[in-house]
C-alpha cells in the first residue's frame, strides 16, 4: 500500500519531473520545518527539486501508508556523505500527496553517561 510514497521517491531518485507532477496535487505544499523553508504548488516542488546541488541520491528504508497518512525513513547521499531522512505525507481523496514534510536529522554524539549504549 506504500505504492505513492515509493512513486514519489523514484521520481525524486529519477529527477523525472513529469513523474513527479503526478503524484502531487496541484497545491502541494512541502515543508522543511528545520531550516523554515516552504515550496507551494506543484512547480515550486519541482523547481525545489530539480535545483538541489550536489551529486544526491534517495533509497528508502522504510515506508507505510494508513489512510490519508504516510510515513518514510530515507537514506539520502549528498556529495558522499550519508544521512537519514524521515518524511510525512498527507494524501487526498484521489490518493495524490498533497503535503510533504521533510527532517533531516544530524548526527551528534551520546552523552558520555550512555556511551555505553552505541552500538554503531
Amino acid at each position: 500500500m506504500d505504492t505513492i510514497v515509493r512513486r514519489y521517491w523514484k521520481a525524486i531518485e529519477e529527477r523525472d519531473w513529469d513523474a513527479l507532477r503526478a503524484v502531487v496535487t496541484d497545491d502541494v505544499v512541502y515543508e522543511l520545518p528545520q531550516s523554515r523553508e516552504r515550496a507551494r504548488g506543484r512547480e515550486e516542488l519541482v523547481r525545489f527539486a530539480a535545483g538541489y546541488p550536489g551529486d544526491w541520491h534517495v533509497a528508502i528504508e522504510r515506508s507505510l501508508v494508513d489512510g490519508d497518512q504516510a510515513a518514510s525513513w530515507i537514506t539520502f547521499t549528498l556529495d558522499g556523505a550519508v544521512a537519514p531522512g524521515l518524511t510525512f505525507f498527507l494524501l487526498d481523496g484521489a490518493g495524490l500527496i498533497r503535503q510533504i514534510t521533510d527532517f533531516w536529522p544530524e548526527e551528534f554524539e551520546p552523552p558520555a553517561e550512555r556511551a555505553h549504549l552505541s552500538r554503531y
